[in-house]
């Protein structure tokens, strides 16, 4: 029974690890936060009761010192790795000399809490970067894992990774095609989203190619594999996915960037202000100058910075996922800002990715007459777009087809109230003899004809439609600033040209694979005044979105892949978002920069002050925190706007 017992607790143990792992690496992130804290409150509490007359000498020094080391001594050595590797002025040298001038001149409590302001936004900041990209690598489980090859005068299963060139394989009905191939069967139909991210589903026929990665719709299939397994599409696809991440430069910290300049001046300036007046000060005395720049240093911490500037990028997260809006770090609120070309796919972005009935057109018959005989045929198909006109409302009784056979690439024939009906494209009709009218050839939809006893009585089309909000993101996008908007699709060039004109885009380039889109989005940014930012939700998108300046992805029913590899995540798959995303950016970057100026100038006046004399550490420090104060509320302003 203990036995038993011990093993039941041991499994309990292994299903909770991910979870105890987690939190521990959490407690051990913000322990030394929450240490120096504690103790820092602790020391100020006993300092300003005296209720404690022991707390005075080395005990006090020791225990600021104590709440001190948790959040300082990594910055220390951070700083001092700096110096090694030949980077002296950093913030991590600043924050160093400051908080230990505050130390040297006995203001411990002081010392502590810039030291403990500066850690808490670092804590911040990673908390933003670890939103960053996830792993690329989720695209492997889109490629097949099994494969059945015919061996032995069988069909065995095995890994594809060991089929080679030549070799006959079988794919069933759901499953998905392991390498590229040559159709052997008659034919098949095949979802090819995962190659084109187009939903519209390919009939081939016999010695056509097909790719790695699509699903095998219907029947039995067999195939004769043209290359190899780490040469099939997907794996392609994966390769420009991590080789595209790869090119993507890092962003470095914003705060960083003002450090390397800050930094330098402000610790030239103390040097200055300690050693210059010994030459023009008669009564000079080292100490109080001495005393004078560790005042300058300490109003010259970049707390308000330091806090403000991450809160002021969370303040803009937060207001974007209330709008429905993923972004994976803060960094991508400034790109969006830069943006000033956007490039879209179709199916799935624009379009709702699901084909619907667009025109009904009968000839010399009524239209409920006309699809009574459409659907009697139609129900005998399990094809998608019959699917969709099966959809139609039929208003009255249903016919009964009879003697229903489909023709290979073009269509059915049956009988209906014992007329021939013949449903299907124009090379059905042609070989019956039906005359189509001429008109027919501009239609650059799916089009689904009928004749009724070799008449021609109309036709159906069938589109994807464009999503409610498609023409508003296009214009709202121009006026937030976009000066190119272009379509990228795999979808038809009529189809794909014709969705452009519609929503009057620049430029629409439709029949496009992975890799021309690669291509066309590498073209531009050859142009160095580009700034990209693609939309995409399909598998296929994942090479462009991750070789972009700004990866945005339709979330509610993109692929995971494309989730994976953009840098923004519209949750609401509305494209009008896009242009959201780009006015919330905006909005957060003016107020961190007001943050900034805010910060630099009351600390500037202040250190005037100090280097005369007239500020004591007191105003400093309500320099430095009352600055940061400041600069939060109007931080948590973005939460307020509304977008």
């Amino acid at each position: 029974m203990l036995k038993k017992k011990k093993v039941q607790l041991r499994d309990i143990k292994k299903k909770l690890s991910p979870e105890i792992s987690t939190s521990e690496k959490k407690f051990k992130t913000y322990a030394p936060a929450i240490l120096s804290f504690t103790l820092l409150i602790s020391g100020i509490s006993f300092d300003y009761f005296n209720v404690f007359p022991f707390f005075q000498g080395w005990i006090r020094v020791a225990w600021y010192s104590g709440a001190y080391i948790p959040v300082g001594l990594p910055v220390i050595k951070e700083g001092w790795e700096s110096i090694i590797k030949g980077d002296f002025f950093t913030e991590f040298l600043l924050m160093s000399i400051a908080t230990l001038g505050a130390f040297a001149i006995g203001e411990y409590p002081e010392g502590v809490a810039v030291m403990l302001f500066y850690a808490v936004g670092e804590l911040f900041q990673n908390a933003a970067v670890r939103r960053a990209k996830g792993n690329i690598k989720a695209l492997l489980d889109v490629r097949p894992n099994i494969a059945f090859v015919y061996r032995d005068n069988n069909f065995v299963e095995v890994n594809p990774e060991t089929v080679q060139v030549g070799e006959k394989v079988q794919v069933r009905t759901g499953e998905k095609i392991p390498l590229d191939s040559t159709l052997l069967s008659e034919k098949a139909s095949v979802n090819t989203a995962a190659i084109t991210g187009e939903s519209k589903p390919d009939t081939i026929h016999k010695g056509d190619k097909v790719f790695a990665g699509s699903i095998n719709l219907e029947g039995v299939i067999e195939l004769e594999t043209t290359k190899k397994f780490n040469d099939s599409s997907i794996s392609r696809i994966l390769d420009m996915v991590q080789n595209a991440t790869a090119r993507k430069s890092k962003t470095e910290l914003f705060i960083r960037k003002f450090a390397r300049i800050y930094t330098p001046i402000v610790v030239f300036l103390a040097v200055c202000l300690t050693v210059l007046p010994y030459f023009f000060v008669e009564s000079y005395i080292f100490k109080d100058w001495l005393y004078r720049a560790l005042i300058f240093l300490v109003i010259s911490c970049p707390c308000a910075l330091v806090i403000s500037i991450p809160l002021g990028y969370f303040g803009g997260l937060g207001a974007a996922s209330r709008n429905g809006i993923l972004f994976k770090g803060a960094s991508f609120l400034d790109a969006m800002t830069k943006v000033n070309t956007v490039v879209m796919d179709k199916t799935g972005t624009v379009t709702k990715g699901v084909f619907k009935i667009k025109e009904i057109k009968p000839v010399a018959i009524s239209e409920n007459e006309m699809m009574a005989y459409l659907l009697a045929l139609e129900g005998q198909s399990t094809h998608p777009i019959a699917r969709a006109i099966l959809e139609y409302d039929l208003k009255g009784q249903n016919h009964i087809a009879s003697d229903v056979s489909e023709i290979a690439g073009k269509g059915l024939k049956g009988k209906v109230n014992n007329k021939i009906v013949l449903v299907g494209n124009k090379a059905l009709m042609t070989a019956h003899g039906v005359a189509v009218p001429p008109d027919t050839d501009d239609i650059v939809e799916s089009i689904v004809m009928i004749a009724i006893d070799n008449e021609f009585s109309g036709y159906v089309t069938i589109a994807d439609q464009l999503k409610e909000d498609a023409v508003e993101a296009i214009r709202e996008m121009h006026n937030a600033g976009i000066k190119k908007i272009i379509m990228l699709s795999g979808d038809k060039p009529s189809i794909t040209e014709k969705v452009g004109l519609e929503l009057g885009l620049e430029q629409a380039k439709g029949g496009l694979l992975p890799e021309d889109k690669l291509h066309e989005v590498e073209e531009m940014k050859k142009n160095a005044s580009a700034n990209i930012a693609f939309v995409g939700d399909g598998i296929n998108d994942a090479p462009v979105l991750a070789v972009s300046d700004v990866g945005i992805a339709m979330g509610g029913l993109g692929s995971d892949v494309a989730i994976e590899t953009a840098d923004v995540i519209i949750q609401t798959d509305q494209p009008s978002k896009i242009a959201k995303a780009i006015k919330i950016g905006s909005s957060t970057r003016k107020v961190v920069w007001q943050n900034i100026a805010l910060a630099f100038g009351v600390k500037l006046i202040v250190m005037i002050l100090g280097a005369f004399g007239m500020a004591s550490m007191w105003e400093a420090v309500f320099a430095d925190v009352g600055v940061a104060f400041l600069a939060i509320l109007n931080a948590i302003r973005i939460q307020k706007m509304n977008f």
